[in-house]
């Protein structure tokens, strides 16, 4: 790409974040917090590095109803500078049908980056990438849960699969796509489509690009060492866990004052009140918590909750949720969505 091309980033996130239930009953999954910020902060943050960062154009592909309703009065609150454009996916019907969507927005150069998708790479080096596309992979030790980037002698992508049965090939696509023209991509889809090729009646992104493999285009690799998942509660608090020891947590040393301990490495926000409790390690404190007489380790709570005489552990508390509990040093593992109320019995 050129310095004088307009970068087009597109954020597909108009699924229904089953695996994040009930926190997505409430809102669309990349508002949920993580290390004191939404997935979604966490994601637009990676796009600093890019050549030429305030000549990006971004395209959220969101869902009906939460989608639609929330993230475009996020970004216009939170993100006021950024050229952004929404496109609604009523159907669900995979990635290259939502991209599809978004086909009035797309010319020349872009980038695809699913929401849940956190990595740490420089984006620097698109000022200079010469490849068609570039696909950013992570080795990992069991690659069969994942899709996989084939590659020939020469370091070039001959195509994706998806799911793969062997192990030999642990190249795993993370979910971020560096595309040099747009309308090639489109030509692509409309292949995908016109043939029906498709898993389970969605048509995937990779499909698309091995499509376009397949005429021609010259695909290569990028690999990275930190590739980081919020797609699951599990998978959001073990990466609250490593984001807090990377950079995001504002208490790194271990605190006492008046009988509140803070465990480092924890984020805590300057508005919680905190009284005669432990918070950490691990803990993720957001706005206008209260937190009297208890114990949150390993744990994230949202805005506005309030939690008394309780012990949580790997435990991911919605906004304005309330825990009681019983105050006798019970251990509470809870996943409580937006609004509940829980009282130990």
């Amino acid at each position: 790409m050129t310095m004088t091309e307009t970068l087009k980033i597109v954020i597909p996130m108009a699924g229904w974040g089953t695996r994040m239930r009930p926190h997505t009953y409430s809102k669309p999954k990349p508002l949920v917090s993580v290390a004191g910020k939404t997935s979604l902060e966490h994601v637009l943050a990676m796009f600093s590095t890019l050549p030429d960062p305030g000549n990006a154009e971004y395209i959220f592909i969101v869902g009906p109803c939460l989608g639609e309703q929330f993230i475009p009065s996020f970004i216009g609150s939170n993100f006021p500078q950024l050229k952004a454009h929404y496109v609604v996916q009523h159907e669900m019907k995979g990635q290259s049908h939502a991209l599809s969507l978004a086909r009035e927005y797309l010319h020349g150069p872009m980038i695809v980056c699913f929401s849940d998708t956190l990595m740490e790479t420089d984006f620097s080096f698109l000022a200079h990438e010469e490849a068609d596309g570039v696909a950013w992979v992570m080795p990992v030790p069991d690659p069969r849960r994942f899709g996989v980037a084939d590659l020939n002698q020469d370091g070039w992508v001959t195509r994706f699969v998806e799911k793969p049965q062997s192990m030999d090939n642990n190249l795993v696509v993370v979910g971020c796509y560096y595309l040099k023209s747009a309308e090639a991509l489109f030509v692509a889809i409309d292949e995908q489509i016109k043939q029906n090729i498709s898993l389970k009646g969605e048509f995937f992104l990779t499909d698309a690009i091995t499509l376009m493999i397949k005429n021609g285009a010259k695909v290569r690799v990028n690999e990275i060492s930190t590739w980081l998942d919020t797609g699951t509660i599990e998978a959001t608090l073990d990466t609250n866990r490593i984001l807090l020891e990377r950079g995001c947590a504002n208490r790194v040393k271990n605190e006492k004052i008046d009988g509140v301990e803070i465990i480092a490495p924890s984020f805590v926000h300057e508005t919680a009140q905190i009284t005669n409790s432990v918070i950490g390690p691990f803990a993720s404190i957001g706005a206008d918590c209260r937190i009297t007489n208890a114990r949150v380790e390993d744990s994230i709570l949202e805005a506005g909750c309030e939690i008394e005489a309780a012990v949580l552990r790997r435990s991911l508390i919605g906004r304005q949720a309330r825990v009681q509990g019983r105050g006798d040093g019970q251990v509470l593992r809870l996943n409580t969505g937006d609004n509940s109320s829980v009282i130990s019995g």
